[in-house]
């Protein structure tokens, strides 16, 4: 992917290309990878940081098409540990969603994510935090 190797020229990390545009290092990150769209200006400052062309730039305006790389079993070990947690834990995430807030779900879209490092000195721990905002299903 063009973004990935400019990235990887410049020596940058996604959380410095992120405080570049302006914007959270999962989000940036999520866009470059095709699963979000940036605004014309943010597209504009990443493009003008990395060298990209004005295709690429304009590509990181269109609407995304989320999820389509989506496999049922992930293969990337990592991919499945989220999909292994999802599988454990997913029926008691939808229950104390369920018994907290009632019948509805946590919006993707009006949604925030961080991921941060824990040092611990038996290993450090991965931090995923994630933030959506509950949609109670219509009842009509």
């Amino acid at each position: 992917m063009l973004i990935r190797e400019a990235k990887e020229k410049k020596s940058l990390t996604w959380e410095q290309i992120a405080a570049h545009v302006g914007r959270s290092p999962v989000y940036i990150t999520s866009a470059c990878l095709g699963e979000n769209s940036l605004n014309s200006e943010d597209a504009a400052k990443l493009g003008a940081l990395l060298d990209l062309g004005p295709d690429i730039v304009s590509l990181l305006q269109s609407s995304s098409k989320k999820g389509l790389r989506s496999q049922d079993i992930p293969k990337d070990p990592l991919l499945y540990r989220f999909h292994e947690i999802n599988l454990v834990y997913g029926d008691t995430l939808k229950e104390l969603i369920h018994e907290k807030f009632g019948d509805g779900i946590m919006s993707a879209i009006d949604f925030t994510m961080e991921v941060e490092k824990v040092e611990d000195p038996k290993g450090d721990r991965v931090k995923v935090t994630m933030c959506g905002k509950f949609l109670p299903y219509k009842k009509w």
